[in-house]
């Protein structure tokens, strides 16, 4: 129960409610093939998993609402229109995002793993 109310502050407090509206920006696995490995895709969702060496950053992407499950957390910066924000994302830790468009650079010493689940339009 602990992670779901985290999940709420984590996305909405932190990064506020950014809408990946524009058609320009392109989704995460297409921005980013070498950090996003696409795993499934059909009518209701997409499915990915993204990993991200220390030091490494993905390109400008956007999300559709989605849900996130870190296998493997660590420092991550996470750059939006709005702000930068730097956090400690623990292992095993899950969150949910309304659309948005936004950078994530590993800045830790490990690598971070995550399965992110997004619905589709």
């Amino acid at each position: 129960m602990k992670k779901v109310v985290l999940a709420g502050v984590f996305s909405a407090q932190l990064f506020g409610n950014e809408l990946a509206e524009d058609s320009k920006i392109e989704s995460a696995h297409i921005a980013s093939p070498k950090h996003y490995k696409l795993l499934l895709e059909n009518e209701e969702v997409i499915v990915l998993k993204m990993t991200l060496k220390p030091g490494e950053q993905d390109n400008w992407h956007k999300h559709n609402a989605e849900t996130v499950y870190f296998e493997k957390g660590g420092k991550a910066t996470i750059t939006t229109s709005e702000k930068d924000m730097t956090l400690e994302i623990p292992n095993g830790y899950v969150m949910w995002h309304d659309q948005w468009e936004h950078q994530v650079k590993n800045v830790g010493d490990t690598t971070i793993t995550a399965i992110i689940v997004e619905k589709r339009k």
